[in-house]
């Protein structure tokens, strides 16, 4: 993806702020295949065509990706206090880099979240995340502490998983020093990040502090892809903002070992069926128009044969409505959001 320059930059914001209606009339009805799409996210779809991801490598994709996310993450600005914290290393992986975010009125011990951010494995970062971040922490009221996580193809698979679980357990085991109640510690994030938390909380299930809760946003959960299996892989593998094409580069880099990606740590969904029970209950956002949406619906349904609570919403957008502040659309999902987060770590007395 070409980074973006500034007259595309300003036309683009201009479209976005443009009345629904308006925009409605710009791209005509939505398709048959979306027709649950909401129309603001059917025009975003449309208007990606302009900022769209196109494979190159890891550091032009990361050079470009802050000025796509920057687009549509909207303005926000919250009492939060912020706190940049270094995971140490343990001897087998590197220090973490990590920021923990804490709303106003959050009086310790509170319940965290431990988010993983979405891009591929490949691109995003803590900054790139840094609004939707505030904006959860500030809607919740629960502490969240975001993690830079290694990124591929400079550090391919296990690295993002295992710098992940590490940040998890070094949370859990300094519960104290985060102004964290051990017990109400969640894990999240939202595609690669979604991936990430659901592979963690089947590998830290049988820890002494396991997590408490997952929120789970369009994540990827199987790195097959397999068309047959997830129709909506093959449905919407164009035109909707995520494409085909971008996922297998993505999967590539993160996984260049084919047979990895039947590895449970990357692809969850693969678990043996023994690997869900037990875990903490979860919720699932998939888009409806989104190649990913199918393999996060059989997740959820994973989830609940194996008698885990896992509340699953279809959420009539297109892949990243976590950082789409912008749109009026996002805004309401991570209401909604930031309402689940609340109702499973916080008391209703609180």
């Amino acid at each position: 993806m070409a980074l973006i320059d500034l007259p595309t930059k300003a036309a683009v914001k201009l479209l976005i702020a443009l009345p629904s209606s308006v925009q409605a009339r710009m791209v005509g009805p939505v398709p048959p295949e979306a027709d649950d799409l909401a129309p603001e996210a059917w025009f975003l779809a449309r208007l990606s065509r302009i900022i769209r991801d196109e494979p190159t490598t890891g550091a032009e994709m990361r050079a470009a990706f802050p000025a796509s996310v920057a687009l549509i993450s909207g303005r926000f600005a919250a009492p939060i206090t912020t706190r940049q914290i270094t995971i140490p290393g343990n001897g087998v992986q590197p220090t973490v880099p990590a920021r923990l975010y804490v709303p106003m009125r959050s009086t310790p011990p509170g319940p965290l979240l431990v988010y993983f951010h979405g891009g591929g494995w490949v691109v995003g970062s803590i900054d790139t995340h840094d609004l939707a971040c505030r904006r959860l922490a500030h809607m919740s009221r629960v502490r969240i502490l975001s993690v830079d996580y290694r990124l591929a193809p400079e550090d391919p698979f296990p690295a993002s998983f295992d710098d992940a679980l590490h940040a998890f357990r070094w949370a859990a085991a300094n519960a104290a020093d985060l102004g964290v109640d051990p017990s109400r510690i969640a894990v999240g994030g939202d595609s690669a990040g979604g991936n990430l938390a659901a592979a963690v909380a089947q590998h830290s299930r049988d820890d002494a502090l396991a997590p408490a809760f997952q929120l789970l946003l369009y994540p990827v959960c199987d790195l097959t892809h397999d068309a047959e299996r997830y129709p909506s892989y093959g449905r919407f593998s164009e035109g909707y903002v995520l494409t085909r094409a971008s996922m297998d580069w993505y999967d590539e880099q993160y996984t260049p070992d084919p047979a990895s990606r039947t590895d449970p740590r990357a692809s969850p969904l693969l678990a043996a069926p023994a690997a869900f029970a037990g875990v903490a209950p979860a919720y699932v956002a998939v888009a409806v128009a989104d190649p990913l949406c199918d393999e996060g619906v059989a997740y959820a349904q994973a989830l609940s044969a194996a008698g885990v609570a896992a509340d699953l919403q279809r959420v009539p957008h297109v892949h990243g409505f976590f950082n789409m502040g912008a749109l009026s659309t996002g805004r309401e999902h991570m209401t909604r959001i930031a309402g689940v987060l609340r109702a499973a770590l916080v008391p209703a007395t609180a």
